[in-house]
């Protein structure tokens, strides 16, 4: 091949951005030699070569965002494989190397749709003003010298953004996918787990009280398809359970949580901590969640609005286990609770389903003991 592509890194990654060339122009590479590292919503990802040959030319910088097809590097010496390439070549005698790149498929951050004159342009280079993803207030969205100004005085005063990247980018599509699509509705609840025998595991207890939520009340483990207004009830529960990260938020998955044994569900959840942590995780452990834990209680918070990212239709959200005084038999007892929130897709499960879930898993979790 003469002009190799980003692969496809699995679904739902439609890019990737590039962390660091292992390689430089005119070095000869081998089968498998790792030519970059990436960055994905997901993790980090090495990329092979996919055969021997000489690197012509690198298609973006370190910080670059590459679309999945989009040309990644060139070889040199090979036949131009039309079948493979995304776009055109632009083909011109005077083309140079800030020239050579494809019609429609250049590096994201490189690739400048915004329509300025070019005394716009150089008044854009010379105020050191990043036009990528600039409104424009002219005529048919064109930016003018008053845009870049405007910037230029912005980025002085409160320096300039940092775009976001990698996981929170990813992030935070998905919040305005759930936004936009979700009709969201959240329960809030108490459980008194004062009887609970001493060291108890919390997250497991939460996972399990889950499981049970779901095998009285199947509504709350579906996927829902809002463009066809299908729901998919599911027999198996794989658990999402968000994970913070200084990268951002990582949801892993935990399959299966209603047929495996508690041990086993800690030790698999314990690998997927530490495989987040390493940024080696797996894409597909971060995939196929038919519903959602956040228990944000071991950081701050009692009660919240988890957000439900489709296709799921439910996220329990935890919150800090505090005393409260409380009555109990009629007497004034201080007992330790611990505070829920459900929030659920109204589109797709009605208020009674999830009470009923709720009901189940607050039933759960004021045992004493799930040994």
């Amino acid at each position: 091949m003469k002009y190799f592509k980003l692969p496809d890194l699995g679904e739902g990654l439609p890019e990737a951005e590039i962390v660091e060339w292992m390689i430089n122009e005119g070095d000869a590479v081998t089968t498998d030699q790792i030519l970059a590292t990436v960055e994905t919503a997901k993790a980090i990802i090495e990329i092979p070569s996919p055969q021997d040959g000489v690197i012509a030319h690198l298609f973006g910088q370190a910080g670059d965002t590459i679309h999945t097809g989009e040309p990644l590097l060139e070889f040199a010496g090979e036949e131009d494989d039309s079948g493979t390439v995304v776009g055109e070549l632009k083909k011109t005698s005077e083309a140079t190397t800030e020239d050579h790149f494809f019609i429609g498929a250049a590096p994201s951050t490189q690739a400048h749709s915004q329509k300025m004159t070019p005394a716009v342009r150089s008044l854009a280079n010379r105020l050191n003003v990043d036009t990528d993803n600039l409104q424009g207030s002219g005529g048919n969205g064109q930016l003018t010298p008053e845009d870049i100004e405007r910037r230029a005085r912005t980025d002085r005063t409160h320096g300039k953004a940092e775009p976001l990247r990698g996981v929170r980018k990813q992030m935070a599509r998905n919040m305005a996918r759930a936004h936009a699509e979700v009709v969201p509705v959240t329960l809030n609840e108490d459980v008194d787990i004062h009887d609970w025998e001493a060291n108890e595991d919390v997250t497991i207890r939460l996972i399990h009280a889950i499981s049970a939520g779901c095998k009285a009340e199947p509504a709350l483990n579906t996927w829902f398809d809002g463009q066809q207004l299908a729901r998919r009830v599911l027999s198996q529960i794989n658990l999402g359970v968000a994970v913070d990260t200084e990268q951002g938020l990582f949801v892993p998955v935990v399959r299966d949580i209603g047929n495996r044994s508690l041990s086993d569900i800690r030790d698999g959840l314990n690998q997927l901590r530490q495989d987040v942590i390493n940024r080696t995780i797996p894409p597909s452990e971060l995939q196929g969640g038919t519903i959602t834990l956040s228990n944000f209680g071991t950081i701050a918070g009692r009660y919240a609005s988890p957000i439900v990212v489709p296709p799921t239709v439910a996220i329990l959200g935890a919150g800090v286990i505090r005393e409260q005084v409380v009555p109990v038999a009629g007497e004034i007892a201080i007992r330790r609770i611990l505070p829920l929130s459900l929030s659920f897709d109204h589109r797709a499960t009605t208020g009674g389903e999830a009470a009923r879930f709720m009901r189940a898993v607050i039933d759960d979790l004021a045992r004493e003991s799930i040994s």
